[in-house]
């Protein structure tokens, strides 16, 4: 099920009287009620939430809706699992934290830290299936997370660069990008990121407290587990981060999650599904989304989802949508 807490959408409602914006109608439409936002807590439908806000910020003419959302955003929004984030040694063991307990936060949102040559990306992947528009709930992702990343480190924290997919918004838009973030903004980039020197990950926290980290774990654990993962979502958060190294292989997945080959086939059979399956209905999700962004050759899509040839990918991209490529990024400029 695909699943949000309430608290997602906190802010939401002063950005919206700001904008003088009559959201009964869109709450309606959403599928959701002012009654079933009343707890933070509260598990809501994420796809609700995605359409509200793209349909809110369609409404108002407001580009910036999600970030507008952020910057009223505080990390105790994050509800108990803020008291662990907020005395972890490092920002890398505060964002382990995210990413143990997402299933908690938002089962749809898969933060991803990919290091190279001595640099991190960090990246908020949104796991629909089928995939959707999400232009104000990515934005509001980045923001968040930068926000938390600074509640961490203080003034230690600065990253080298933050990064979106779309092209640069009007120069009337571009104040509240200033206004949040203290670094260079790239528009038209190639992903949606906060890219750091991969030193900052382990940049001590000065807030920490050891103790007080102890005593929130021991807290959380008596109201609120991370809520299992099935196998299928370890393997999807595994493929994910060694697709675009076109290193998905089943034998480099099993050794991540620590266990054989034998053994993760027997365990997704169990669940249903295969690798194979698995890898595949990641790829069709992905392509999707990779042809949505024009400056995309094939070529480096081809290599994103983990193909080291053009070729390997349009026989691939042939047998399960009975078209080439070429003819699908053309279906999708249509849309």
């Amino acid at each position: 099920m695909e699943l949000v807490r309430s608290a997602a959408l906190t802010g939401y409602f002063s950005v919206a009287d700001e904008l003088r914006l009559d959201v009964t109608p869109l709450l309606r439409n959403a599928g959701l009620s002012r009654a079933m936002l009343e707890s933070p807590e509260q598990m809501i439908p994420a796809r609700a939430v995605v359409r509200l806000l793209e349909d809110s910020a369609k409404a108002s003419d407001c580009l910036t809706f999600g970030l507008r959302m952020a910057a009223r955003r505080e990390l105790a929004d994050l509800g108990l699992v803020s008291l662990l984030l907020a005395h972890q040694p490092t920002l890398g063991e505060a964002l382990a934290v995210m990413g143990e307990y997402r299933n908690r936060i938002n089962t749809n949102l898969m933060l991803r830290v990919e290091q190279f040559d001595g640099l991190a990306l960090l990246r908020e992947v949104f796991t629909f299936d089928p995939p959707l528009a999400c232009r104000q709930a990515e934005d509001l992702a980045i923001a968040v997370l930068d926000r938390m990343c600074r509640t961490v480190l203080g003034a230690g924290w600065q990253p080298i660069s933050i990064s979106f997919r779309y092209d640069a918004p009007p120069a009337s838009d571009r104040i509240i990008y200033q206004q949040l973030f203290d670094c260079p903004v790239e528009f038209g980039s190639e992903f949606d990121g906060i890219l750091v020197s991969s030193s900052t990950l382990e940049m001590p926290n000065p807030r920490s407290e050891p103790a007080l980290a102890l005593h929130a774990r021991k807290l959380i654990g008596t109201m609120v587990d991370p809520g299992e993962r099935t196998v299928v979502e370890e393997v999807e958060q595994a493929i994910m981060v060694l697709l675009p190294a076109g290193r998905a292989a089943i034998e480099t997945v099993a050794d991540t999650l620590g266990i054989t080959v034998r053994t993760l086939q027997r365990r997704l059979v169990d669940e249903g599904t295969t690798f194979s399956e698995v890898l595949n209905r990641l790829r069709v999700r992905e392509v999707t989304r990779h042809f949505e962004h024009r400056r995309h050759r094939l070529t480096d899509i081809a290599h994103m989802l983990g193909y080291a040839s053009l070729g390997a990918f349009s026989r691939w991209y042939s047998e399960n949508f009975d078209e080439t490529p070429s003819e699908g990024r053309k279906r999708t400029k249509r849309r």
